[in-house]
Parts: structure tokens; sequence; C-alpha cells
């Protein structure tokens, strides 16, 4: 019997769940308010106060640390990385931890993972890390030979529904073609072919979203940098956490946009289109790396919720395939049957 321990850090939450084996035995979402967030100046900073809840949370719920079997956390921007697990070691926290890879909440799950575990003598692993994919070397070159593509996506969710949306068609994820677009504060698409993520738009390379720039034009982007009107940190939390409709509008929370659109808040309604339009221009872009071949678009993660802006999108791409709404996520479970595969050595955790 094994307990596995869930950790998936957010933008703006932190979700936790303890399965026993298979068996879900809690799951609990901590919000964090931007109050709290903005207290700390980057991102690891969170480390100890996240740490702290969630070991409160499994004490709370009257569950031992003792009795933990292993922690798997929600990957963050490690560079090379493959789909799959790989377990925490020095070298990756080292990564985490550094200013070498984006700011990014999901960095904080293996760093949260190995704190935890560490005085235990388990293990703590990533899985389905958020830059794992196989990409080709074409898709790799950027215009700047110093600067090279890699896949950068919500993989977790983007894969655990891509094969739940295979199995209600009766068939196996490694047989069909998918685009994913995971909405969230961020918002990502990926491309599968096969069971292999072949190309992907991240948060900082397409659409914006509820708290990120999105693609904005580099001249542009260039002249902020030097007008010194923001520091190098300020900078990156207008690309991360400040940019997109919290910059246009003053919140991330599309249920307060929503509501502002019905009240007859014509700027909002405006965003709130255009960031629909984006999101619809990177699943077409994705559509040519598979030839035009989807099988299904699936729109996932929790701002998928919104039925308005699932409608704008689908009104954009259902001319490519058809369009599978799968609101929500799956993350938690996914990650514990990770674990639970890498115990069990069905799976064989990657060393970084």
């Amino acid at each position: 019997m094994y307990y596995v321990l869930s950790v998936n850090p957010g933008s703006t939450s932190t979700k936790v769940a303890l399965y026993e084996d298979e068996k879900k035995l809690f799951t609990e979402n901590i919000e964090h308010t931007r109050e709290e967030l903005d207290g700390f100046e980057k991102i690891p900073d969170q480390l100890e106060y996240r740490k702290a809840l969630v070991i409160k949370t499994v004490l709370d719920k009257g569950y031992k640390l003792e009795d933990l079997s292993a922690i798997v956390g929600r990957g963050g921007l490690v560079p090379n990385l493959k789909t799959g697990g790989y377990l925490v070691n020095e070298k990756m926290e080292e990564v985490l931890k550094s200013d070498y890879i984006s700011a990014h909440a999901s960095n904080l799950g293996g760093l949260i993972a190995k704190a935890i575990a560490d005085p235990l003598k388990i293990p703590a692993y990533i899985y389905d890390a958020v830059t794992s994919g196989e990409l080709s070397e074409v898709a790799k070159i950027t215009g700047m030979p110093d600067i090279t593509r890699q896949s950068k996506c919500h993989v977790l969710n983007s894969r655990a529904m891509a094969r739940k949306c295979a199995e209600m068609q009766g068939k196996k994820y490694e047989e069909m073609n998918f685009i994913v677009s995971h909405l969230g504060g961020g918002i990502s698409a990926s491309a599968h072919k096969n069971g292999h993520i072949i190309d992907s738009v991240a948060d900082d390379d397409g659409q914006f979203s509820p708290e990120r720039s999105g693609s904005v034009p580099l001249l542009d982007v260039i002249d902020l940098c030097y007008s010194g009107k923001h520091t190098k940190e300020e900078m990156k939390q207008l690309v991360r956490g400040k940019g997109g409709m919290y910059a246009h509008l003053g919140t991330s929370d599309c249920r307060v946009i929503e509501q502002r659109i019905k009240d007859g808040d014509q700027r909002a309604k405006l965003v709130f289109e255009a960031q629909a339009y984006q999101i619809a221009k990177g699943i077409g872009l994705l559509s040519i790396t598979l030839f035009g071949e989807v099988d299904n678009i699936i729109l996932t993660g929790g701002v998928a919720n919104s039925n308005l802006l699932t409608s704008m999108i689908e009104k954009y791409v259902k001319f490519i395939a058809p369009v599978v709404v799968l609101p929500g996520e799956n993350e938690m479970e996914s990650l514990a049957n990770a674990g639970l595969r890498l115990l069990k050595g069905e799976e064989t955790a990657k060393e970084y």
C-alpha cells in the first residue's frame, strides 16, 4: 500500500491531494490572494510559505507525514525534458531556484516536493513538466541563433485530457492527433501526434491570457525595456503575473470580467474577445504542424468553464476539427497515478 501526495502550485493557488494507491483520500485547493503573493519578490521566495500550507493541510486532514511513500510535484520550466517522470535531485533543485529558467509557479512543484520529502527520506518526483515534449530539430530553430525553441505548455493536464478524449471515442491516445488548448491563469496550446507533443504555443509566444502578456511586438518590448520606466523584474511581471487581462482590466478573474460584460462594460467585452481571437490563432497555427490532420480540438483548464469564452473560440476553429470542451483539470489524479507507477516500477524515473 502506497500513500502518494500530489502538489500542484498554480499562479494563484496550490492544490494538494493524498491518494492511497488509486483511492483519493482528500483534495484541497489552497487559494492565495494577490496581496499575499505580491509580498514575494520572486516565485522561489514563496517556497517556505507554500510548503508550510501544504504540510498544515495534510495534518489538518488527520494524516501523518511519516505515512507518505512519495511526493509528486507538478514539473516546472526545466529545459530539455522528455514527457514522464523525473527524480528531483540537487541539480534539478538548483535549476528550479535559479534565474536561468523563466519565472513560473510550476517551478515550485519540485521544490516543495523535495523540501517535504528529504527529511522523510522518501522520493520526490515531478511528472510531465511544463517544458517536456518531443519537438523536432526543425521546430526548435528561431530567427535568433542564440535562442532555441523548446516545448512549453501545460503538459500534465493536456496529456491527461487528450487521453480522456481518446477513451471517450473508444481509442488510444497514441492513435490520434489532437490540438489541446489549456485555459488557465496562463494559456498554452499543444499539438499531439500519436502520443507525442510535437509542437506548442507557450504563454509568452502566442495568445495573451488572464494574467500573461503573450506575444507582443519585439521592437516595442525592446524600447520599453530601455525606457527607464521598469526594472528587469517589473518587465518580467508584465509578461507573467501582471500582464494580459489583468493589465487591461485590473483583474484576472474571468467571472468578474464576464459580469462586467453583462453590465455593459464595452472595454471588458473587447479585451475578452481579443483573448478568444488570439487563442484561436494559436490553434490554427498548430494545425499546420499536423498537416491539418486533426481529430479533435480540446479546450480544457479552469477557464474552459466559461461558456462565453469557449463559444467564441469554437466559432473560429470548428472548421479545423470538432471541438471538445473538457473544463477543469485531472492533474492531481494524474500526478498521484504517476507516482504510484514509479513506486511500483511500472515506469522508471529519469535523472536530470
